[in-house]
């Protein structure tokens, strides 16, 4: 008898696991948020490893539903579109909280790290110059902006890397 299953298609696991990276990357983007102060912390990496383990997992139930394969280019699309679909959310959850629940926190960030320049030595004018440069890029807009192209682009290198060892052929004559 022949399989009469249809293959699942990269974007529909892609959005699936998209949706729950995102949400896995809300609740540590909130807890570190609004726990702790310093932005530079070393924790901020973890937000990679999530984003790494959803891509990963979306390529394992992938090929567990396409008979154990999937090929390169799948998986480079899937991870990416999984890291999309996961920015997109992680960016309006930003919006949300720099508009709505703390408004204040990136004043805070800009306060630190001006604090930060003059530790350095940086003289008032340096300073000035790079405070200014980086209000232009600090507001709720500009933020979400760049959590979903950062997101589409950090994913697409995940995805070449991750996609590269999972990958696994169709025979070319099956």
């Amino acid at each position: 008898m022949e399989n009469t299953t249809t293959p699942v298609t990269t974007s529909a696991v892609a959005i699936r696991y998209g949706l729950l990276t995102g949400l896995v990357s809300i609740i540590f983007s909130f807890l570190q948020l609004s726990l702790i102060d310093d932005p530079e912390t070393p924790l901020r990496w973890l937000s990679l490893v999530i984003l790494a383990v959803g891509i990963w997992l979306a390529h394992k139930q992938f090929k567990q539903l396409n008979n154990g394969f999937m090929s390169y280019g799948q998986g480079v699309s899937l991870g990416t579109i999984l890291a999309t679909v996961s920015g997109v959310i992680g960016g309006v959850f930003s919006y949300i909280y720099f508009t709505f629940i703390d408004p204040t926190y990136m004043q805070r960030v800009m306060d630190l790290t001006r604090s930060r320049m003059e530790e350095k030595g940086m003289d008032d004018a340096q300073v000035d110059q790079a405070m200014a440069m980086a209000e232009k890029f600090s507001g709720p807009i500009a933020t979400t902006i760049f959590a979903v192209l950062g997101a589409l682009l950090i994913g697409l290198i995940i995805s070449l890397v991750i996609s590269a060892i999972t990958k696994h052929a169709r025979p070319e004559f099956e």
